[in-house]
């Protein structure tokens, strides 16, 4: 059987396949930094990691994303509500979108200038490590460091230090609740997106 030339695989075409691989994955690490953010307006604050915010286009509901602050019911949440507040309430923020959640929220970063509220509410001890959602490990550090300094929710008796998503659901979990007080910030690291 003669060789049809156009379909063999020469030395140069898999280069060229993996230098046009390379060129496609720096196009799209590149444009994520070109993501859209949208200004607006926190003109109300829901609980401690969920903001109303006025857009030229209308009002939005934005969900903090990799944070989880306690419940209102739960030790800790108006507190963290208040802190929440005072960082955020009536000034003009950036979004940086990530996803919709399943309540129609936008889950977003939310930046103040050039603070990250989110890690700022960690490091408040305002907010958990959402371990399930979290990307950034260096959330995992601003959570310890509250820790150790007793700062916020970490002031609580241990047994009150509970996860919001353990909290939600402490009636069907039938075991005791996760003790993050002892976590190093590699455990967290290796916990993110599980």
């Amino acid at each position: 059987m003669a060789d049809p030339g156009w379909f063999t695989i020469t030395p140069m075409r898999p280069r060229f396949l993996l230098t046009a691989l390379l060129a496609f994955v720096g196009a799209v690490a590149a444009h994520a930094e070109d993501l859209p953010h949208l200004t607006g307006s926190v003109v109300g604050i829901t609980d401690g990691d969920t903001v109303d915010v006025r857009l030229v286009s209308g009002m939005i509901r934005v969900r903090l994303h990799g944070v989880d602050a306690p419940e209102r019911d739960q030790p800790h949440g108006k507190a963290s509500r208040r802190m929440l507040s005072q960082l955020v309430f009536s000034r003009t923020v950036e979004i940086e979108p990530i996803e919709q959640d399943r309540y129609d929220r936008l889950v977003a970063r939310l930046w103040l200038g050039e603070m990250d509220v989110n890690a700022e509410l960690l490091k408040l001890g305002a907010a958990w490590v959402y371990r399930r959602y979290a990307r950034d490990a260096a959330y995992c550090a601003y959570e310890k460091a509250a820790r150790d300094l007793d700062r916020g929710l970490w002031k609580l008796p241990t047994g009150q230090q509970v996860a919001p998503g353990e909290w939600r659901r402490r009636d069907r979990l039938g075991r005791p609740f996760t003790d993050y007080s002892g976590q190093t910030v590699v455990q967290c690291a290796k916990s993110l997106g599980k």
